[in-house]
């Protein structure tokens, strides 16, 4: 016997399984409890017919229906489904003959739901229990044979042939044992059958073992000890009003709530008529949940009512008199729904992040939601905040797929909250709440964004090399590296040179460097373009245009044009004896390569022969006499000009302007006497010979200015009433005229007409005349076509070709 059993328990794990597919695709599938973790049921990817690499790509998996323990899984690389956690068939079902659990199988892309059928079939785990160790039985010695006493009959959890099948009863000489069927619902119990009568005097009490043994591999059994004591004869049993009872409880009521009074009576007189009343028998949960009056036969509630754990229960009420006659009822107590469970919102799938240009429609998640309550307590309602850009769609069963409704933009919102509340149509209803979080993923769809739409940098001429000129700033709202900005220059010139040997620019700052130092005499502004680029993949850019202004700085000096020194020769003016006081004798004319204040420009004379007899002009230049000439001043005047700019500092420069006051040229003195005395020597014989040419020169003057007046008529003053032209030879390529502040007035237009000179300065006739508009060559011409004047001008500058060798050599 130890030997079999000992077999049948090294395979009591062994177990069996049958698959049926329904018609509408439903898998039904049998098992046997308390299998070990991991043990086989069947294939799902064979029963399907999927292959097993898709069960992970549709990221297979099976939930319970109204619990969220995991009994059974799925191996995704067999497709195997198996037990994941232990299955009691008596925790689920019981003493129901058939076990079913529910199970829901959830596949996704596209969703699928199946619904499958574990039949959990009985072992024999349990061993069959007497409700008490000892039972305590007394009969009259007057019992006659036959005589039969209730024995409560021992419980076994399991089901079939491995619920208790047979008792065995201790030998002894007075009883024997049977089995019997009551009326109530066909339970099984054990009556002790007197065999033969009983003598008080002969033994007063015996005890009896009584065995319960099941049909079970192995086979188990219990065990009771019946304790009998011959008293006199107590023959009528107590009779209940109702074999069977029944009462209706809603869940969750309170503690000591009466739930139905059982009500036995016997018909036996003192103590044989007096009744209590007891479980007969009664699991541990219902102990904890219901108590008997023992006197009154009050059921009441002793513990908490959840008609989602039990929504019927069944107990069996003994009564007994005073001697141990009894009878049995049987009570069932229906419990009904309260609306007390909130749906329980599950988030099965979560696609996080997501990117922000997916398309308006996108599925991102799953949602089941479930509620343990029935009927239309657990009809529920599913909703999504307003506001987000996401909605719920109903699928299958109580699944909701989670989609997007519009185009999400991560540089507007990044997370979102989404909160999803569910809420079912008990009275009054219940609802709960869950958030979801989902974080947008970001791509490069904006391209950097300058602050301003443009730039303008102002710097001084003749900057440091590396000093910064400004700095531009472009912002893009994208992430981490598509949302780096570097900067760099795009090609370009500037006064044909790379515009990148002029400026840079910093990739990371955005700082704009001058490469090396600028001079507003070349160039006084430029632009350049700067692009701004992200670092995504592909990149984006955009461009701004950055203005740069050179101010000027006073680092000219006044160039003096007229007089113009050549070598270390002078210039000389003419004045006649009959020059009146305001008379214009000559003019100083400079320019100043700088701008601005920088170019306005003051006449000074810092030194003359006769600080009375001349003035200048402080802005015009202009060399008058203050007073009338008399015959006292002397023929020879020399002036020392100065000429000042208005920067700061101030530059200046200094020319020296040589009059003679003469009216006739026989008068002129030796030109030697105005010259520097530190000129060589070795020019006496030159000055020899243009003495004689002057002299030949002057009676030839003479004749021409008395043809002059003639053919012109006019006074003699009036020939020095003009001012001095220069010619454009004088003018620097790089002058630049301000108007009304530069070196030149618009007011004047200057030519020449007539020179001389000596061998070291340029001696020259002027004239005035109005035609401001008309420039300088056609005011000459219009002169010389009005008047003999034209020959005058050949024949001085024919004897000006012959002369000038003798001094220049």
């Amino acid at each position: 016997m130890m030997h079999l059993r000992s077999f049948l328990q090294s395979y009591s794990f062994v177990f069996f399984f049958a698959v049926v597919r329904y018609a509408h695709g439903d898998l039904s599938y049998s098992v046997q409890e308390e299998l070990k973790r991991g043990s086989v049921i069947g294939n799902i990817a064979k029963d399907l017919g999927l292959e097993v690499g898709r069960l992970s790509a549709r990221k297979a998996r099976v939930d319970m229906e109204e619990n969220d323990r995991q009994y059974i899984g799925i191996n995704l690389r067999s497709g195997d489904l198996v037990v994941a956690e232990r299955i009691d068939r008596e925790e689920h079902c019981g003493e129901k003959p058939s076990c079913v659990l529910k199970f829901e199988l959830l596949l996704e892309n596209p969703l699928e739901l199946h619904r499958l059928s574990l039949q959990v079939q009985d072992v024999n785990d349990n061993a069959p229990i007497f409700p008490k160790d000892t039972m305590k039985l007394e009969i009259r010695e007057s019992a006659a044979k036959g005589a039969r006493y209730r024995i409560n009959a021992a419980q076994d959890a399991d089901i079939g042939k491995n619920s208790v099948e047979s008792y065995i009863l201790e030998q002894n000489p007075h009883f024997v044992f049977s089995i019997q069927a009551t009326r109530a619902g066909g339970r099984k119990y054990g009556e002790l059958v007197l065999d033969k009568e009983l003598d008080r005097e002969e033994q007063q009490e015996m005890k009896l073992l009584l065995t319960a043994v099941d049909g079970g591999s192995p086979q188990r059994s219990g065990t009771v000890v019946i304790h009998v004591i011959v008293l006199d004869a107590n023959d009528n049993a107590p009779v209940f009003t109702e074999a069977v009872y029944t009462a209706t409880l809603p869940e969750n009521s309170p503690m000591k709530t009466p739930v139905i009074t059982v009500s036995a009576s016997d018909a036996d007189e003192g103590v044989n008529g007096e009744v209590t009343y007891e479980f007969s028998s009664i699991s541990d949960k219902l102990r904890n949940l219901f108590s008997l009056d023992d006197k009154t036969g009050e059921i009441s509630v002793s513990g908490d009512i959840d008609y989602e754990e039990g929504r019927k229960y069944e107990l069996f009420v003994e009564a007994k008199d005073g001697y141990g006659l009894s009878s049995e009822a049987k009570v069932i107590i229906d419990i009904t729904d309260v609306n007390d469970n909130a749906p329980v919102i599950h988030v099965k799938s979560l696609t996080n992040p997501i990117h922000e240009n997916v398309s308006p429609g996108t599925e991102v998640g799953i949602i089941n939601v479930q509620d343990r309550d029935s009927e239309s307590n657990r009809q529920v309602r599913c909703s999504i905040q307003q506001g987000a850009p996401f909605k719920l769609v109903p699928s299958i069963k109580n699944y909701y797929s989670l989609v997007t409704t519009g185009q999400l933009d991560r540089e507007l919102v990044s997370d979102y909250n989404i909160t999803i509340t569910a809420t079912d149509e008990g009275s009054p209803p219940l609802s709960s709440s869950k958030t979801v979080q989902l974080s947008i993923a970001d791509i490069n769809d904006n391209p950097p964004v300058f602050d301003e739409q443009s730039y303008s940098a102002y710097v001084s001429e003749n900057n440091k090399p590396g000093s910064t000129l400004c700095s531009v700033t472009a912002r893009d709202p994208d992430w981490r590296q598509n949302g780096t900005v570097i900067y760099s220059l795009l090609p370009g010139e500037v006064n044909g040179a790379t515009v990148s040997s002029y400026v840079s620019v910093n990739g990371d700052t955005g700082v704009i460097h001058a490469v090396r130092s600028f001079d507003y005499e070349q160039f006084r502004s430029f632009k350049m373009q700067v692009m701004a680029r992200d670092n995504g993949s592909p990149p984006l850019s955009s461009n701004v245009t950055v203005s740069v202004f050179v101010s000027d700085v006073n680092d000219n000096s006044p160039q003096i044009l007229y007089p113009a020194p050549e070598g270390n020769s002078f210039m000389t003016e003419l004045v006649p004896k009959a020059a009146h006081g305001g008379s214009l004798v000559s003019k100083v004319i400079a320019v100043d390569a700088d701008s601005g204040q920088n170019a306005w420009l003051s006449y000074e004379i810092v030194k003359s022969t006769d600080p009375g007899l001349f003035t200048i002009g402080v802005h015009s230049g202009e060399i008058r006499t203050q007073r009338d000439i008399s015959e006292s001043d002397s023929m020879k005047q020399n002036l020392i000009v100065a000429v000042k700019d208005n920067g700061q500092p101030s530059l200046s420069a200094t020319c020296s302007m040589y009059l003679l006051i003469s009216d006739n040229l026989a008068e002129v003195p030796e030109l030697k006497d105005i010259s520097y005395d530190e000129k060589n020597s070795k020019l006496t014989s030159y000055l020899i010979i243009a003495l004689v040419s002057v002299s030949t020169f002057f009676l030839t003057f003479i004749i021409i200015i008395l043809g002059v007046r003639f053919c012109r008529r006019r006074k003699p003053r009036l020939l020095f009433d003009g001012a001095v032209a220069i010619p454009s030879a004088y003018l620097p390529p790089n002058y630049a005229d301000v108007d009304g502040t530069g070196t030149l007035r618009s007011a004047y237009n200057y030519d020449a007409y007539l020179t001389t000179g000596s061998r070291t300065s340029d001696f020259k006739f002027v004239t005035s005349y109005n035609d401001n508009t008309l420039p300088a060559d056609q005011t000459l011409r219009k002169m010389l076509s009005r008047s003999c004047f034209p020959f005058v001008v050949v024949f001085l500058i024919m004897m000006y070709r012959l002369i000038r060798p003798c001094y220049v050599n």
